[in-house]
């Protein structure tokens, strides 16, 4: 199923929108707003408004991620509403809410409650967004690898400029040189509409300090060529650049690495010239260990039928934020949103990225990059 875009923007304006008014509601609410009104009905919507207001002027740094903000707070504001008034039935008593003007002072519980849980809820979510981890599997196999152990350093959805700039590209790959990786493979959104060439640069250059004994390879995703044409050079200017680091661009392309196992980088879902996984696996020998790159989760029926040993992909950011992870679940948009699996005889990994595109927060999952240890059997 592809995602429909257009409902998911229209949604979130939709619920931006309906946010601010459920928000000024309920900061009404508060005692000390109620105070300083007092009978004063225009008094008690302009202190109402107050709140609203200082989150608005955030939108002059970020809509997206203020838009975000409001409508998480008012969909949890709503969820504890919900259990104050089931306890509030079973208690027979009204401990949540203001009584009467008379009580105006009367503190406002479950409010209180909501912005503390928000303010760790996101400050959480800022931690995990751009505080990288590292993530390991190992993968083992009966196939001939030419090494005892082969380790992958598997990153994705970088999105430079967005969570990290060139210079903090330049700091994760020294983490993940660190490692000691045999492979680094790119699967996907390295850069973006917003990336510069200045960063652009540096990450290249940061590249090409990484020392991986079988390469570095990487395959496009949907936002590397853009959407906008915003970006200050050209896709040959930055296929160049990733040449110059040492990075082989795989398009729909089988490499044999070490006479020993293929690395196979397919084209983006969205791009039409795509080919199927089977015809570009059929002409592969099947006894070496094969390693595809498919920046988009989609195809894993075709991917384990056509025999492929392992599948690398990123795009779902692991769900991001929990309330889009859910959705994302129930709408099956990806054949997986995160993490390993296994089908037949293939295993899949979906990383949930090493940054983000416009939303700074992850609250259903964190920012990571993956080492994949391949081991013999035995």
């Amino acid at each position: 199923m592809r995602t429909p875009w257009g409902f998911i923007f229209g949604f979130g304006i939709a619920g931006a929108l309906a946010s601010v008014f459920f928000l000024w509601s309920r900061f009404c609410k508060f005692g000390i707003v109620r105070k300083f009104a007092g009978k004063n009905r225009a008094k008690r919507i302009l202190l109402g408004f107050i709140p609203i207001a200082i989150m608005g002027l955030f939108m002059l740094v970020s809509v997206v991620n203020t838009g975000i903000v409001m409508i998480h707070m008012s969909f949890y504001w709503l969820i504890a509403e919900f259990i104050a008034f089931i306890i509030k039935k079973i208690r027979h008593k009204k401990t949540f809410n203001i009584k009467s003007d008379a009580d105006a002072f009367h503190p406002y519980v479950v409010g209180i409650i909501v912005l503390c849980f928000e303010l760790c809820y996101f400050s959480a979510g800022w931690f995990l967004a751009h505080h990288v981890f590292e993530t390991d599997y190992v993968i083992t196999t009966d196939k001939d690898l030419g090494t005892e152990n082969l380790r992958i350093v598997q990153i994705a959805d970088s999105h430079i400029g967005a969570t990290f700039d060139g210079n903090g590209f330049k700091d994760h790959l020294k983490t993940i040189q660190a490692t000691n990786p045999d492979i680094l493979v790119i699967v996907g959104d390295f850069i973006d509409d917003e990336t510069t060439k200045e960063d652009l640069i540096l990450s290249c250059e940061g590249l090409a300090e990484l020392s991986c004994p079988y390469g570095k390879y990487y395959v496009y995703g949907n936002h590397d060529k853009g959407y906008y044409r915003k970006k200050d050079f050209s896709n040959n200017e930055f296929e160049q650049l990733l040449k110059n680091a040492g990075v082989t661009i795989l398009q729909d392309k089988a490499l044999l690495v070490n006479d020993s196992f293929y690395i196979i980088g397919r084209k983006d879902k969205s791009d039409q010239s795509r080919k199927s996984i089977s015809s570009i696996m059929s002409l592969l020998d099947r006894s070496k260990f094969s390693i595809v790159l498919d920046h988009q989760p989609t195809d894993y029926d075709a991917e384990a039928a056509s025999g492929a040993d392992l599948v690398l992909s990123g795009h779902t950011h692991g769900g991001q934020l929990i309330p889009i992870k859910i959705v994302s679940l129930l709408m099956k948009s990806n054949d997986s949103t995160y993490g390993l699996e296994k089908r037949g005889d293939t295993n899949f990994i979906v990383t949930s990225g090493i940054g983000d595109w416009s939303i700074d927060f992850k609250t259903g999952t964190k920012a990571e990059f993956c080492v994949i240890d391949i081991q013999k059997n035995g």
